[in-house]
């Protein structure tokens, strides 16, 4: 194996500890969470058999959506995870499948050069980052970008082809303690938002089921519960379902119809255009934080151009990594409503013979233990109508099964807006 070659296109930072402040806690939004997430369980009288593919029926159908997700590339590049990294020629990457980008000339130096970004990186302590694929030193030539193969077995794990990558609306109950969503977020809402950032603390949460996942992310939503729903998303996640390991992976997801029909984890469907041939969405994330040890964390900012109007996505300090175009959504076309920061669990209880899961939600310790044992997010801010990156006010406090995981928050002057989060999920409180 060559030595860890280091790049400096990402950066994570060590942080001190803060000192930490309660704020209220605020439940009128748990209907909206618990229904509204792209993150589900499967039914919870299915087995892990019922939600396999038969090979024999299905081959066929997966392997056309091989060929339509996978791209041709001029590199692939073999993680040390047992990802296969395809460098993908620009104009040949999933986005421009999409009907409504079909034929879109690819001018992506143009566009990274106009964007303009708001605010400024924060000053910190600088540490190297990787992910896993780029450990060889490899990288992806100019004019590609960097995709995340699909395999046949990644499909396999889904229920069915159309299920694989993203939400099924057939999943969401009106019955909000029964969805097996857990969370432990902040939130803000009432004003008219054009962006979040915040920098998102790395851990590997066990996680215990193969159909369960534990996440940390933000929400950009617009538009009304319902059908209409608007989210951009992005931040990591451990998910043995989609990805057939417990790596936390840099991801994103987008709809523009509450899940039902539009949207997706990463690039398995068409939308996104990635502008960046250094990260991979999808790919694992190294290094990360341990237990009273270094601590790691992830700049992730979602804004709105005020030029263009594309909804563009930066990693680390200024690196962007592409834009969802505006014509892709109908209420964010003009700004958002609501900005949520924090972390979910999916809680199968049938298969934990009707006890809570063990998945853990952050670092899998509860927020009041504070720095180097509980996860964090630091320093949010919300984007205004003129592109300033501004502190959050009334910040919400939503935590729906605290004595699982629970939520601290607290403000000073390092770390801005922050909170501590997360839990080990079954204990001698959460049975």
């Amino acid at each position: 194996m060559k030595k860890h070659h280091k790049q400096t296109f990402l950066s994570l930072k060590i942080m001190a500890s803060p000192s930490k402040i309660s704020s209220s806690v605020i439940f009128s939004l748990l209907s909206f969470i618990l229904l509204f997430s792209p993150h589900f369980p499967v039914a919870a009288n299915s087995s892990p058999a019922n939600q396999t593919f038969r090979p024999d029926k299905q081959l066929k159908q997966i392997k056309g959506y091989l060929k339509k997700i996978n791209k041709p590339s001029l590199k692939t590049i073999q993680s040390p995870d047992g990802d296969l990294i395809d460098c993908v020629p620009y104009h040949l990457q999933p986005a421009f499948d999409h009907p409504l980008l079909k034929g879109q000339k690819p001018f992506v130096n143009r566009l990274q050069e106009e964007v303009k970004r708001p605010g400024a990186s924060s000053n910190s302590t600088m540490e190297v980052f990787h992910q896993l694929w780029t450990h060889s030193g490899e990288s992806c030539p100019e004019g590609t970008v960097p995709i995340r193969r699909t395999s046949e077995g990644d499909v396999l794990r889904a229920s069915s082809v159309r299920r694989f990558g993203k939400k099924l609306p057939r999943t969401v109950r009106r019955d909000t303690m029964s969805t097996g969503h857990e969370h432990a977020v902040a939130f803000v809402n009432g004003d008219q938002y054009y962006g979040a950032k915040a920098s998102i603390n790395v851990w590997s949460p066990k996680v215990t089921d193969e159909f369960e996942f534990s996440l940390s992310q933000l929400w950009v939503i617009s538009g009304s519960f319902g059908e209409d729903l608007n989210t951009i998303e992005a931040g990591w996640q451990v998910s043995p379902e989609l990805y057939g390991d417990n790596y936390p992976r840099f991801f994103t997801y987008w709809t523009t119809d509450a899940y039902q029909a539009t949207g997706c984890y990463n690039l398995l469907c068409s939308g996104f255009i990635q502008t960046n041939n250094k990260i991979a969405i999808g790919a694992a994330i190294s290094p990360r934080s341990s237990f009273n040890g270094k601590q790691f964390d992830i700049g992730v900012m979602v804004w709105k151009d005020p030029k263009h109007g594309h909804w563009w996505l930066e990693f680390g300090s200024g690196l962007l990594v592409g834009y969802w175009p505006d014509v892709l959504f109908s209420h964010l076309r003009s700004h958002a409503s609501m900005v949520q920061f924090g972390g979910e669990i999916v809680n199968r209880r049938s298969s934990n013979g009707g006890s809570h899961t063990s998945t853990e939600m952050g670092s899998g310790h509860f927020g009041d233990e504070g720095f180097g044992k509980a996860s964090y997010f630091r320093n949010l801010q919300v984007v205004d109508w003129d592109n300033n990156l501004l502190p959050l006010s009334n910040i919400h406090l939503l935590a729906d099964h605290p004595n699982c995981y629970d939520i601290k928050a607290g403000k000073n002057n390092v770390w801005g807006n922050y909170f501590y989060y997360g839990g080990p999920g079954k204990n001698v409180n959460c049975p």
